[in-house]
């Protein structure tokens, strides 16, 4: 019993060690510049209470505890790309400082620089402790279900068609199709979306969402490798790996800025002696304040945290930025071409009207006609099967495909026609459907028809359902001034009446592949910087053309890998969300970026006329950069 009790002690000893040891490890350049304060705080506070190298030796601990690790990056980075660096900077202005008697000032910068270093790998570590966060979701482990039996695997290797057993509380090993049972599943891993989704037989699950409530089999249909789940993965690490074109403009300027600065420092300590008459010790002082306030510290970081914390935020709410240069331009699109099937609409076709010749009820009718439309593969034949109330099928005989018009085929000896209007040579009932046929085209409808041996028996008018937020969204587009263009390849009808419905003005019909390229680059050269919605492989050389392109989480492959910007869960109303988030962006960027030049502008002028200490010098040039990345945090919100 009682090495039971020392058992448990030493473990929970452990496991608080562990804890406390992987929270430095992970916070540990907070840490040091913490401690770094607190020596500081404890040789002001008794100051006078020591002899001098005893103050001067707390500080000198204070400046290696709170100065190494920005000083080891910066020697790094100086050799590593054979040019001076901002840490560095900072590290002579700080040890300068001390040179002259200012240990105290000296100390504080190299704390405050500690702390706002610390805040930017904290924005960095938050970006990638959600990306591992993301990893951590996908099971390790899966049950197969192989011969009758059921077997534990590892996640890694399963393969295309074999069968896996999902149970409740479970998260879905990989990419599949139901096979058998219905359940709740929480696909905000994947979409963003808090609320479950109901799933049933024959329906899509994908690796990494959790499974609620039921018993699943599911038959797999992706490589673990091509799963959703690692596409957003990778495309998150891309995003993080790429910086925008204003973090490389600071980036090179750091450079040749503070080579400027270490010039103009040298020449501060011997010219005002000269030419204004100031003592040496004023001298030297003025040119040690002008090292620590012309630092561009809060200009570095202006940026990048700004950056990592607004991809961070989109990949949260099922938007995925490739990096931050996408994200900069979509505040500054002026108009977006948007595909119609798929991304305007839901991308299926449903029934919409039926119409019979008076001798044949509809359920008869639509029986016949999806009986030989269920031997094909086409969406619109599809859609008619999955309409028909009956299930009753009836076997056609002698079925003759002709591609791109039509079917034909025999019913219980009858010779039946499927098709469109062009199909057929003998016209013979037309003249009933005519006025609702010609109504029904001019709304956008596709219309199949069928006739036996009387002539026309019956039509059926289908249409591509436009997406619930697809008004919503171009309207909102163009409020913020973004011209919202139709890009399709069917009907000038069908996209007229599209165009109508969701309330854009100007579209392109019957558009190739290599139409919707031409139409692209004469769009740029309109509207100077152009996006790019669509979801299918005809659409990728259009994605690829745009200043932004933007692919629908659920389409093809050649379209999510082409596209700058992945809208997960086919939501187009994430859209204007990455707009609002991109504009949020560039405002904080810009807002960062001219307080930083001000600050930097404010303080120079105020040590030239003499009235900056040392001390506030440090307070205003830390203190502004750690107000730039707090206010880049904000876009975490």
């Amino acid at each position: 019993m009682i090495m039971e009790q020392a058992n448990i002690q030493s473990s929970t000893y452990t496991s608080h060690t562990s804890f406390w040891w992987n929270t430095l490890k992970r916070h540990g350049e907070l840490t040091a510049a913490l401690i770094s304060g607190l020596i500081i705080a404890f040789a002001w506070i008794m100051e006078g209470a020591f002899s001098p190298s005893v103050e001067a030796s707390l500080y000198i601990t204070a400046f290696v505890i709170g100065g190494f690790a920005k000083a080891k990056e910066g020697i790094e980075d100086s050799f590593a790309e054979k040019d001076v660096n901002v840490e560095l900077l900072m590290i002579i202005a700080a040890i300068g400082a001390g040179s002259i008697g200012y240990w105290t000032e000296g100390a504080i910068l190299i704390f405050i620089f500690a702390l706002s270093g610390a805040l930017e790998t904290y924005t960095l570590n938050k970006s990638e402790r959600e990306l591992q966060s993301l990893m951590e979701i996908q099971p390790e482990t899966a049950t197969v279900i192989s011969n009758g039996s059921e077997m534990v695997v590892p996640a890694s290797s399963l393969s295309v068609d074999d069968v896996i057993l999902i149970k409740p509380g479970e998260r879905v090993p990989a990419d599949g199709l139901i096979m058998k049972g219905q359940t709740s599943l929480d696909q905000s891993a994947i979409t963003g979306e808090s609320i479950p989704v109901i799933k049933r037989i024959d329906e899509e699950v994908f690796a990494g969402t959790l499974n609620i409530s039921g018993h699943l089999t599911i038959k797999m249909t992706k490589s673990s490798k091509d799963t959703v789940f690692q596409k957003i993965i990778a495309l998150v690490q891309e995003a993080q790996d790429q910086k925008a074109p204003s973090q490389l403009f600071i980036e090179k300027l750091e450079g040749w800025y503070v080579k400027i600065v270490l010039l103009m420092g040298s020449l501060l300590m011997i010219l005002p002696h000269f030419l204004f008459g100031w003592t040496w010790d004023e001298t030297i002082y003025r040119a040690m304040v002008f090292l620590v306030v012309a630092s561009p510290c809060a200009l570095v970081a202006s940026i990048m945290p700004a950056t990592l914390s607004a991809i961070s935020a989109g990949a949260r709410n099922g938007i995925l930025f490739k990096g931050g240069v996408h994200l900069e331009q979509l505040a500054s699109m002026k108009a977006v071409a948007l595909d119609k099937t798929g991304t305007l609409t839901e991308g299926s076709p449903v029934v919409t009207d039926v119409f019979t010749r008076s001798d044949i009820d509809e359920n008869t009718f639509m029986n016949i006609v999806a009986s030989i439309e269920r031997q094909s593969t086409h969406p619109l034949a599809k859609a008619i099967v999955n309409h028909s109330k009956s299930h009753n099928w009836l076997e056609p005989e002698e079925m003759m495909d002709h591609s791109g018009w039509g079917v034909e085929a025999k019913i219980n000896g009858i010779s039946w026609k499927v098709g469109k209007l062009d199909f057929f040579s003998d016209k013979d009932g037309f003249d009933s459907f005519q006025e609702k046929y010609a109504q029904l085209q001019s709304s956008g409808n596709t219309i199949v028809f069928a006739a036996d041996q009387h002539g026309f028996a019956g039509m059926i008018a289908l249409k591509d359902k436009v997406r619930s937020e697809s008004a919503t969204m171009v309207k909102a587009l163009k409020k913020r001034g973004i011209e919202p263009i139709m890009l399709t390849g069917d009907s000038e009808q069908t996209a007229k009446a599209i165009a109508e419905e969701v309330g854009i003005e100007t579209y392109f019909a019957n558009c190739l592949p290599e139409d919707k390229v031409t139409h692209m680059k004469e769009l740029k050269k309109k509207y100077a910087t152009v996006g790019m919605i669509g979801d299918g492989i005809n659409d990728a050389p259009a994605l690829a053309v745009s200043d932004v392109g933007i692919a629908m989480g659920q389409g093809t492959d050649v379209a999510l890998e082409t596209a700058d910007v992945v809208l997960m869960k086919n939501d187009l109303g994430k859209l204007t969300r990455a707009v609002n988030l991109s504009n949020r962006l560039n405002q904080i960027v810009k807002q960062n970026v001219i307080f930083s030049i001000a600050v930097i502008f404010i303080l120079i002028a105020s040590n030239f006329f003499q009235f900056l200490t040392l001390p506030l010098g440090v307070l205003g040039h830390e203190g502004s950069t750690i107000l730039v990345i707090l206010n880049g945090l904000r876009l975490l919100k």
